[in-house]
């Protein structure tokens, strides 16, 4: 299949940045690193190093010590880690969970599944622009509330939450805080140092790392444990038994490198694209940003083309690859829930595009975006409309 021309899909997922490709190459064939991290032999002994020299580059990313970092398999399976994990461990002092509505369907369905296991959820709606109103949070909680998971960076729209006031609320209760930060991982700056957060998800493929690869950070001080939900042979203090793939790690280690060394350079130039994009497409009619411009970070930009319908759009459009909403969600045609959580009738919420930009975005991929649009909405050259 012909990759499509213009990628403008980077919330869905990001290239592996070749220099992130060539250092994993190192630790695959038997010319390289390819032992086991848990032997005792000089072969496992060298790829357990790898494997902590890469734990310490993820720590660095989020300004944790790096006996904090527990790898899994991606975000999702962080999730799922942390959020049961923490709630069985934690099923004595309560079983109250709350969360937003918006939130990935890795932290819903997780909370879905504690719900049918007899706890109770307290799902929040956020406002209309989708930030999380911190009263609406404190009226929430309750003496019995054990857990609260909030995303950092909406993986729709953007949206970044208040970390450190929902934090300080949730250490002064006493109750763990849980964070999806796969969106924001290596794109924003994340410091557990300073904002007390118990637990992190992160996703290696959201910051041009490998597919297949995420971490959960666990704060040391005070100390924060989970129930394991895989078995077999204790790895990761316990807590994720599994052979350690020690290329994906390395990978994922490399990443958050590029990403303290690429960070402000990426999102400067990101958002001169999010600006460019905004003021090519300004005089569509019955245009809707969706989200808020000084809460959101730049990658990810999701309007609402009021009256059609986002797919019937990308499908006039098949050069250019962006997305009606998440990836997750892709394969259904039902509206966004994202949106429609925000306040969107379906109509708007079906009407919706999400571009998000990464690292190898071109000024010039950016321009024929905006030229097509224009053509396609008759604006610009006068072209036809739809």
């Amino acid at each position: 299949m012909q990759s499509p021309n213009m990628y403008f899909d980077y919330a869905a997922t990001t290239p592996v940045d070749p220099r992130v490709a060539e250092k994993m190459w190192g630790y695959l064939t038997s010319t390289g690193v390819f032992g086991n991290p848990s032997s005792l032999h000089a072969y496992g002994v060298a790829a357990r190093n790898a494997v902590e020299e890469a734990r310490a580059q993820v720590a660095a990313l989020i300004h944790a010590d790096p006996s904090e970092i527990i790898w899994t398999s991606g975000a999702t399976e962080a999730d799922n880690l942390a959020i049961k994990g923490a709630a069985e461990l934690h099923q004595r002092k309560g079983r109250h969970i709350v969360t937003l509505q918006t939130e990935h369907k890795a932290v819903l369905d997780s909370c879905h599944y504690l719900e049918k296991n007899g706890y109770q959820v307290t799902y929040l709606q956020p406002g209309e622009n989708g930030v999380l109103d911190i009263d609406v949070f404190k009226a929430a909680l309750r003496e019995d509330t054990i857990l609260a998971s909030i995303m950092h960076v909406n993986n729709e729209t953007g949206v970044m939450q208040n970390l450190a006031a929902i934090a300080n609320e949730t250490s002064r209760r006493g109750i763990l805080l849980h964070v999806d930060a796969a969106q924001s991982g290596g794109k924003t700056s994340i410091d557990v140092s300073q904002i007390p957060i118990d637990l992190l998800s992160l996703s290696a493929h959201k910051m041009y790392g490998p597919k297949g690869m995420g971490a959960l950070y666990l704060r040391k001080k005070p100390r924060v444990r989970v129930m394991p939900l895989i078995h077999g042979g204790g790895h990761e203090q316990g807590m994720r038994s599994g052979t350690l793939p020690t290329h994906q790690i390395v990978g994922m280690g490399e990443a958050c490198q590029l990403a303290l060394t690429c960070m402000r350079e990426d999102n400067q130039r990101i958002d001169e694209f999010r600006q460019q994009l905004l003021s090519g497409l300004s005089q569509i009619r019955n245009l809707r940003f969706n989200g808020d411009l000084a809460k959101s970070v730049p990658h990810i930009v999701n309007l609402s083309f009021v009256g059609m319908l986002g797919a019937a759009i990308l499908a006039d459009l098949p050069y250019i690859a962006a997305s009606t909403g998440s990836a997750c969600q892709a394969q259904g045609g039902d509206a966004s829930y994202v949106l429609r959580a925000m306040g969107l009738s379906s109509e708007e919420a079906q009407g919706a595009i999400r571009f998000s930009f990464g690292r190898f975005t071109t000024g010039d991929e950016v321009n024929i975006l905006v030229e097509a649009m224009q053509k396609l909405f008759g604006i610009g050259d006068g072209s036809r409309g739809i």
